[in-house]
């Protein structure tokens, strides 16, 4: 009989460690990996939201903005962490339009005008005495058909929808010739917005337009680089450019509404629910954003008329003057710029 050779204790023990040391780095490994998955999906649960503006801190604009976010943080219970860049601080308005194209920014909030540089069919929009009041500038983009074409455009150019905001009504500010009649502004260096529809209404008038940035008005106008610009008093006063004016032509020429629109290429990787908040923003934080600016308006010139600037408020014949000199703008502009332009001026006419 043949007898089976056992295995001393000694010799077994070498090889039970060796499984026990595979197995723990087996499951050490495991673990590693479960963490490693766990972090990153910790790590996507948390979306970040940059919003970008020109729009200055302590002004009816910031107070819109956090409201928004506010709204977005709740509603999405902290799944998407809004962060606010005020004043221009991440760059002017055409690089801020660029980079939320881009998707580097996730939410650019400005002009329709500054939005036009990438959006050009937007510029009509801003046409020189378009609207008569702002009624009627509600009136025309709240309009279904109005809306609806704003926002199938946008989306064409790497844009989606959001919702409106108010700068208002632009006005002239210059530094030593008063503006009464058309032919004041002849040859005089007005500063300009960067969008085709401001030089275009410029030009119109026989003056120079010098397009320069948001961050760039006030030096220029303290080194007479310009002879003055239009914006709204608000605006003036957020920025400090008042002050380097002595006149003010309440001409209230162009209508400029604000806009924030989401950059597409990160709107259209959003989970489902994240996408229904962001497109459902509620109504009335338009209207109080509007509210907020036009309440002020009436205070702020006062208080221009008390700083010395000379205020004028234009007559009914004078105020036609300027919309004769300028009535061509509106379709000339849009007909340069294309079907999609012309298809927008017509249907903001057709809503008042």
């Amino acid at each position: 009989m043949v007898m089976k050779r056992r295995t001393s204790p000694t010799r077994r023990a070498p090889r039970r460690i060796a499984l026990w040391a595979t197995t723990l780095s087996a499951l050490c490994s495991l673990a590693f990996v479960l963490a490693a998955g766990d972090s990153s999906a910790g790590a996507q649960s948390t979306i970040e939201m940059k919003i970008a503006t020109v729009a200055p801190e302590g002004t009816p604009w910031e107070k819109q903005l956090r409201s928004f976010r506010r709204y977005v943080q709740e509603n999405t219970n902290g799944r998407v962490q809004v962060k606010m860049f005020m004043g221009g601080s991440l760059g002017g308005e055409k690089a801020l339009v660029r980079r939320t194209a881009q998707g580097s920014i996730q939410v650019f909030g400005g002009s329709t005008a500054a939005l036009g540089s990438l959006v050009p069919e937007l510029n009509v929009i801003e046409a020189p005495y378009l609207f008569d009041d702002a009624q009627e500038a509600d009136r025309a983009l709240d309009n279904d058909a109005v809306r609806s074409q704003v926002a199938s455009l946008v989306s064409a150019r790497g844009f989606q929808m959001g919702f409106w905001a108010e700068n208002g009504f632009r006005s002239w500010f210059t530094k030593d010739r008063a503006i009464r009649q058309p032919s004041d502004l002849q040859g005089l260096r007005m500063r300009s917005q960067e969008a085709r529809i401001h030089l275009a209404t410029y030009r119109s008038l026989g003056a120079n337009p010098v397009p320069i940035d948001v961050t760039n008005v006030l030096t220029s106008l303290q080194t007479n680089v310009v002879d003055g610009f239009d914006n709204t008093p608000l605006f003036a006063f957020a920025t400090s450019w008042y002050q380097a004016a002595r006149h003010l032509n309440l001409s209230e020429h162009s209508y400029q509404p604000g806009i924030i629109v989401y950059s597409k290429r990160w709107f259209d990787g959003l989970p489902d629910d994240i996408k229904q908040v962001l497109t459902n923003v509620p109504g009335d934080m338009e209207r109080s954003g509007r509210r907020n600016v036009r309440r002020m308006d009436p205070i702020l010139v006062r208080n221009l008329e008390r700083y010395g600037i000379q205020v004028h408020r234009p007559s009914a014949s004078e105020r036609q003057a300027f919309a004769q000199a300028t009535s061509s703008v509106a379709n000339r502009t849009a007909s340069k710029i294309g079907s999609g332009a012309r298809n927008l001026l017509r249907a903001i006419r057709a809503a008042n």
